[in-house]
């Protein structure tokens, strides 16, 4: 049960919260009741304010909308205005135009062309508007000459800016001088860069707008001018220059990028020499007519006795125009590599001008006269070497073997750089190798045969036993060739002359390279050499004296083992015989031994045999006495005529000169003394008529053997 107490309390607390109850919820009517008083104060108002705003738009709509139509009249009004000055600006092109287009488009081509840009939109809009307007045949005439003037103004650039390469500046971008180990690569400007941007907007302008390709033709007529002018210059410096003039010199208005270039082959010096003698050679020698002086080799006197010297006159003028020929040769050398460069950088220039569907044929136009003017003087060349080598002047297939070389060389280049232009263009410059080969081929045999077949005539043989020139001329062909090998020996094996020296065939059916031109041209100088042989000995027959005939085969076969050991030839020839050098000292050992049996007329006289015994004090007789004499008297005749005799002969080289000297010396002299001891007796009551020379004085004239100045 609970305490009343806290049932009081309970209740208490009971009644108050529901009085805060009570009073809770009148308050929450009374808000009710403003609520919605307001509620329907806001009804009232929105519903003003919905018809107001009827009112407002009934009114507003039609206004809008006529204003409306009033900015669509006048957006109409603007456009018809635009529209009419457009129209009407069409017709002031012309006027507008005339100034700019009448002074051209020089030093203003980007106002230029945009000038022309109007006129050719005033072209099209009377074509599709008013084809019948006279403003037409206006704006078109102002077009025409507008296009006139680009094309004018495309030459004139061209023309004036396209000029001749400096030879030197060529001369640097194939590599003239062969002293540098690495060349720098140069880059040819033809034209300014500002100019030339203004030729390749012309150029594309004329092709899309001018609808007009003359101006390929004009480019290609004026770069094929100085294309061929520049390689023209290059042979006018060569003609104003000597072969040793400097042929380079630093470029400066070069661009040079720091990467190695190919270095070009390098000649063998000159040519000269061979050529000359070789020329009068054939000239003379053949025609049975006395032959030109010849070359001394180290350790021979200057003074190659009994061979007919030139006049100086003629030897001048020979060695002139050998000059001439070297540099020619030099000339003809370079300008092909100068075309191939030049080409190459004509073709660069041309890739930026012309479309690329024009290139190819007009780069084949451009270098046409370039081409020609090449192949023409290759024809001249070979021509010459032709009607030269005919006339047995085999030194024009010295002129030949660089240029064919150079050909072969410079063709893989060629062949590149002329791919994509016509056949009958790319096959110019090596249809001249055939022909090289073919002449080079024949005068090679030829001259081998010659060496074979040279007449032994007796006043064409050097009076002194002298190198014969036939000698001096086949090795100096021989050494030339040197440089050669491979070129001389690619001449003989592209012929049918190739069987005579067993050139196997590849499978088809060609000569095969490599190792087989090498022993082909061992092959031909084995030949030469032993035609040389035969031919000299036959030769040697002319003369009656044995001792000069072994004078003479000593004379020749010493420069020849002498030549052989200066050069590269001595090996080469080592190759097919081994022995070659023990070959040419035993037959020169014999022809020494040859010539010193002349001197036993000499000595037989001073032998014992038939000297008288005697004791001191006895008396010889008469026919003893006589004997003394006699063997005196043979040995002063014969020691008398010989040194009168061989004092005229000549033994060029000074080495075996007193090698002989020395050798007959001491036979001679011992021989003399050991006579001189034997015959130590009164024989006669003059002796200073008998016992003319003591034995230092017989020495002194074998000393004086070979030299026509004693």
């Amino acid at each position: 049960m609970i305490p009343t107490e806290d049932a009081s309390a309970r209740k208490r607390e009971i009644e108050d919260k529901l009085k805060q109850e009570q009073e809770t919820l009148s308050f929450i009517r009374e808000s009710l009741e403003k609520s919605d008083q307001l509620t329907k104060g806001m009804v009232s108002i929105l519903s003003s304010f919905e018809s107001r705003l009827m009112q407002l738009e009934n009114s507003i709509i039609p206004v809008h909308k006529q204003t409306e139509n009033l900015q669509r009249l006048q957006e109409n009004v603007d456009q018809t205005l635009s529209c009419l000055d457009h129209v009407i600006s069409y017709y002031h092109v012309a006027k507008d135009t005339d100034k700019i287009i009448r002074e051209g488009p020089a030093g203003r081509l980007d106002e230029y062309l945009a000038c022309i840009a109007k006129i050719q939109k005033a072209v099209e809009y009377f074509q599709d508007n008013n084809p019948d307007s006279p403003e037409l045949n206006t704006v078109k005439a102002r077009f025409e000459r507008g296009k006139e003037l680009l094309e004018a103004e495309f030459r004139s650039l061209l023309t004036r800016y396209s000029k001749p390469v400096p030879p030197i500046l060529i001369l640097d971008a194939i590599g003239g001088d062969e002293d540098m180990e690495v060349q720098e690569d140069v880059t040819l400007e033809h034209l300014p860069e500002a100019v030339l941007q203004d030729i390749i907007c012309i150029s594309a302008w004329l092709l899309e707008y001018g609808r007009n390709q003359d101006f390929m033709n004009v480019y290609f007529q004026v770069r094929s001018s100085q294309l061929d002018r520049s390689i023209k210059g290059l042979k006018e410096h060569f003609r104003k220059n000597s072969a040793t003039s400097a042929l380079h010199s630093p470029a400066v208005q070069t661009k040079r990028k720091e990467t190695p270039t190919k270095k070009p082959p390098k000649r063998p010096g000159t040519i000269r020499k061979a050529q000359n003698l070789l020329k009068q050679y054939s000239q003379h020698g053949l025609d049975g007519k006395k032959g030109s002086n010849l070359t001394p080799l180290e350790g021979f006197d200057h003074d190659l006795r009994g061979v007919k010297h030139l006049s100086d006159d003629k030897h001048g003028a020979a060695a002139g125009k050998d000059d001439v020929v070297d540099i020619e040769i030099d000339s003809y050398i370079h300008c092909i590599s100068a075309f191939v460069k030049l080409a190459q950088s004509e073709y660069a220039l041309l890739t930026e001008i012309i479309p690329e569907n024009h290139q190819k044929m007009i780069f084949d136009s451009l270098i046409q006269e370039a081409l020609d003017n090449l192949m023409l003087e290759g024809d001249n060349i070979v021509s010459a070497a032709r009607r030269a080598i005919m006339r047995h002047d085999y030194s024009a297939v010295l002129t030949i073997f660089p240029i064919l070389r150079h050909l072969k060389q410079t063709k893989p280049d060629f062949d590149a750089t002329l791919q994509g232009t016509a056949a009958s263009t790319k096959n110019k410059l090596p249809a001249l190798i055939p022909s090289m080969e073919s002449i080079g081929a024949k005068a090679l045999e030829e001259f081998a045969d010659s060496i074979k077949n040279d007449p032994d005539k007796e006043y064409n043989m050097p009076k002194d036993g002298t190198v014969h020139e036939l000698t001096s001329n086949a090795i100096l062909f021989l050494q030339q060739l040197l440089d050669f090998q491979e070129t001389a020996g690619a001449m003989l094996a592209s012929q049918v002359l190739g069987d005579t020296y067993n050139i196997p065939l590849d499978p088809r059916g060609k000569r095969s390279s490599g190792r087989c031109y090498f022993n082909v041209f061992l092959c031909l100088a084995d030949k030469v050499l032993g035609n040389l042989q035969l031919n000299l000995s036959n030769k040697a027959k002319v003369y009656e004296d044995p001792a000069l005939r072994a004078v003479f085969l000593h004379n020749n076969y010493n420069y020849i083992l002498k030549s052989l050991e200066k050069s590269e030839l001595i090996q080469l020839v080592a190759v097919t015989h081994k022995k070659v050098e023990g070959s040419y000292r035993e037959l020169i050992e014999q022809e020494i031994q040859n010539y010193q049996r002349s001197w036993l007329r000499v000595t037989e006289h001073l032998t014992e045999r038939n000297i008288p015994a005697f004791q001191p004090g006895t008396k010889l007789k008469d026919k003893e006495r006589q004997i003394i004499k006699d063997k005196f008297k043979g040995f002063n005749d014969g020691l008398e005529e010989l040194c009168k005799i061989q004092q005229g002969w000549a033994v060029p080289d000074k080495e075996q000169r007193d090698a002989i000297r020395q050798a007959q010396k001491r036979v001679v002299s011992e021989a003399y003394r050991a006579f001189l001891q034997c015959a130590n007796i009164s024989f006669t009551k003059n002796p200073e008529k008998y016992h003319r020379y003591s034995a230092e004085q017989v020495e002194e004239m074998i000393d004086k053997l070979f030299d026509t100045s004693a």
